[in-house]
């Protein structure tokens, strides 16, 4: 089969095409030909020795994807040949093969069956996204319908994900986007600001001109936007920090969490158990069948352009990136 592969954790500009042999699969689990993966900030952090997992080289990334089982290991129950699966969660392109392949092998424990309604595109690049939106808003407990949710990177996938999730939970949510355009398209799903994080006066729109204060700040951003975003806070805010595509926070100054008691935590969605993983994705699934919401796709790239997808990733899509590895049959 035709593969993506890193032969080392220089960064993804040692991805190359290669021919590699199919894989087998074992006792519980099952062979995938993927029809499309998606692509995930995730994949260039442990491209570049950013991540904590140390996968043996060479590597297969790609951590969501969506296909058709066609080869069955022993001992499995519940699916037959045929059968079209996504992946839920598991150790698939971290610990083990991804999905930057035309085949993939993943525990059948691990699957769920594309959300009716949705096409394979919306679906296959949904789950990690949702998953980390749902955990970054209820790892502290329950908010209040009505708290104020300011959503940084808010037209990539999480960013997106995290919008809609807070909607249908009945918050306000304030948005930062650097494009116009998708400041439009977040304002039209709903949210009641979307502002330019470039703009040094959106702190301010936020405190005096809609006289808020942020209860919740999911943070997929990081960099010099952080502390920015910590002033906006109420007293007793949180932060749940998803990412850090704008690099390390400098010179940040603990003091400014002291007065107002407010806190910073981690989302790992790793570190869910199946059947927590497996709970949150039916309590998403019906947040969005309440709030009318579906995945948003930005563009689909042909299996030999991964590279040109990524760079695609970089520049801030709206919505996911998939990368088309092979079109179903029949």
């Amino acid at each position: 089969m035709r593969a993506w592969l890193i032969n080392d954790f220089s960064g993804l500009g040692a991805l190359h095409l290669a021919e590699v042999p199919d894989p087998v699969p074992g006792p519980g689990e099952v062979l995938l030909r993927v029809h499309f993966a998606a692509l995930n900030p995730a994949d260039r952090y442990l491209a570049e020795k950013l991540y904590p997992l140390r996968p043996p080289l060479p590597h297969i990334l790609g951590r969501d994807g969506l296909g058709t089982v066609v080869k069955l290991g022993s001992n499995v129950d519940g699916i037959k040949l045929g059968d079209v699966r996504m992946i839920l969660r598991g150790e698939t392109g971290g610990s083990r093969a991804g999905t930057f392949a035309e085949y993939v092998i993943v525990a059948v424990n691990d699957l769920a069956a594309p959300p009716e309604g949705w096409t394979e595109e919306q679906a296959s690049g949904a789950v990690l996204v949702y998953l980390t939106a749902h955990q970054a808003l209820t790892m502290w407990g329950n908010l209040p319908p009505g708290s104020v949710v300011l959503v940084t990177g808010a037209s990539g996938g999480v960013g997106i994900a995290s919008v809609q999730l807070a909607l249908a939970m009945g918050h306000r949510v304030i948005s930062l986007s650097r494009r116009p355009e998708k400041r439009q398209a977040l304002e039209q799903m709903g949210c009641l600001l979307a502002l330019d994080p470039a703009n040094p006066a959106w702190r301010t729109q936020v405190k005096t001109q809609a006289r808020l204060r942020v209860n919740l700040a999911i943070d997929n951003v990081g960099g010099t936007l952080l502390p920015e975003v910590i002033d906006t806070l109420a007293d007793n805010g949180v932060v749940s920090l998803v990412g850090r595509l704008a690099g390390t926070v400098p010179d940040f100054n603990t003091a400014t969490l002291f007065f107002r008691r407010l806190r910073l935590g981690g989302v790992a969605v790793g570190a869910t158990t199946r059947d927590e993983s497996i709970k949150a994705w039916e309590q998403v699934l019906a947040l969005l069948q309440q709030a009318g919401f579906k995945p948003i796709v930005d563009s689909v790239f042909p299996f030999d352009r991964l590279p040109q997808a990524f760079e695609h990733l970089a520049q801030g899509p709206m919505g996911k990136v998939l990368l088309a590895a092979t079109p179903p049959r029949g």
